[in-house]
């Protein structure tokens, strides 16, 4: 009978420490409170298929994660046909969010292929259908730095007819408003055309409901002005939809001291930016983890416990002096935002759609109409006053969550630093995570021979 009754009073305890939703609205997040919400987040793809199904692993990882201070995690990528109730509940249980990103391996949306299709959608249905009962999935990505050079902005309106897709998807399955965005590449000449194009045109239904950035522009020791974080406030104050760092963290020269967070979570950017997620939990070859789980394995050893000569499993291990560094700035880090009951949203601002010029960077003219699912662009983009489109009919299938294996990627493109802009410039060794997709190293090369040449 004890026995009994503590089980039950142990259930109500774990269910009243369940995390409630988080709603985008306006350009912030907000808990169920109204309180607002800020990300102190990290990168974990930690093996290549999907971190998400080995419970045991995500209850040691989780626990470490509460004592460093984060309360999100970016996925890069899963595998939708396999049971994630374990380590959801895990990450939960530690007050831990989860943003993920939805494409797969064949599914990318590349600037080389321009077009959104029944196969790619379908892949991204299987995502959402399979996590959106978790009341901790935070967001949605359709894609991660897809534009990352001079020629990939013709791309930009297949990223964002996928949002449109997704978020029709969302709301005819009577799902939450689960906020549907983008992770960008922190490049100057693209950066601000990028970020207000997939949020404007005045339809609500059509445009990213979040825009996060991977910016890599401070290196400590730096300062706001030279790390070019007052440049990517300028271009932030006022956004009309929450943005945030989707990752962040230069490692060079070392160790990280990540001073960039007393700007993010201060006074210079808090009243417009939503935090921050750091580049990334494991180590690996890049040097940019925060943990390792046991010395470096042999290089001709593969499976789910070594990967890439490192081990991806067992009792996570701090590496410091980067993980305290960033426990102990997180912890002297609290702001607290404004309540839901007192924003006011008439203080955002939608920006013009982009117009291209001349041999510029920006090749997308204004508010052109968007494809409908499964088309092709064959020539130029139509100009529109209004670039609604209506889904395709066949955007009304789609997931069902099961689908088993997705493809064999290494997670979405994650390139590293390649802002082109500032004095201190990190790291571009990122291509050896995990959460690279093969298929577009050579892209992610010529893009990094590109800045290397600007720089120069």
């Amino acid at each position: 009978m004890l026995r009994s009754t503590l089980a039950i009073v142990s259930s109500l305890v774990a269910s009243a420490a369940a995390l409630d939703p988080v709603e985008a609205y306006g350009n912030k997040f907000f808990n169920k409170d109204g309180s607002q919400f800020f990300i102190k987040g990290v990168a974990y793809q930690l093996v290549p298929d999907d971190p998400l199904i080995d419970t045991n692993q995500c209850n040691l990882d989780a626990k470490l994660m509460k004592d460093l201070g984060a309360n999100a995690i970016r996925v890069y990528h899963v595998d939708a046909g396999k049971n994630h109730d374990g380590c959801m509940k895990a990450f939960d249980d530690a007050g831990v969010y989860v943003m993920l990103d939805m494409d797969t391996f064949n599914t990318y949306i590349e600037p080389t292929k321009l077009y959104w299709n029944s196969s790619q959608f379908e892949k991204y249905a299987e995502v959402m259908d399979t996590f959106q009962k978790y009341d901790n999935l935070l967001g949605l990505f359709v894609g991660n730095e897809n534009i990352a050079k001079k020629q990939d902005s013709p791309v930009a309106p297949f990223l964002k007819a996928a949002a449109r897709d997704m978020k029709a998807y969302r709301d005819r399955k009577g799902y939450r408003k689960i906020p549907v965005g983008y992770s960008a590449a922190d490049i100057q000449e693209l950066r601000p055309m990028l970020q207000n194009y997939l949020t404007c045109g005045g339809n609500s239904s059509e445009i990213v409901d979040f825009f996060a950035l991977n910016s890599y522009s401070w290196c400590d020791p730096s300062t706001y002005e030279q790390s070019t974080y007052d440049k990517l406030q300028e271009y932030g104050k006022n956004f009309p939809v929450p943005i945030f760092f989707s990752e962040t963290g230069c490692n060079v020269p070392g160790p990280r001291r990540f001073q960039d967070q007393d700007a993010v979570f201060g006074k210079l950017m808090v009243n417009d930016w939503s935090g921050s997620m750091v580049y990334e939990w494991i180590q690996e070859e890049n040097n940019y983890g925060l943990i390792e789980y046991g010395p470096p394995a042999k290089k001709n050893r593969r499976g789910n416990d070594a990967v890439g000569g490192f081990i991806r499993k067992g009792t996570p291990t701090p590496r410091n002096p980067d993980f305290n560094n960033l426990k102990t700035k997180w912890a002297s880090l609290h702001p607290t935002g404004v309540s839901k009951a007192d924003y006011d949203t008439k203080s955002i601002s939608t920006r013009a759609c982009p117009m291209s010029t001349s041999a510029g960077w920006w090749q997308v003219n204004g508010n052109v109409k968007l494809p409908t699912l499964g088309e092709t662009k064959t020539g130029a983009f139509e100009s529109s006053p209004s670039a609604t489109a209506d889904p395709s009919a066949t955007a009304t299938g789609g997931g069902g969550g099961g689908g088993g294996k997705t493809g064999d990627k290494s997670g979405s493109s994650t390139s590293g630093p390649k802002e082109t802009g500032g004095a201190d410039k990190g790291n571009n060794d990122k291509e050896n995570s995990t959460d690279r997709p093969p298929a577009l190293l050579g892209a992610s090369f010529a893009a990094l021979v590109l800045s290397l040449a600007i720089l120069l």
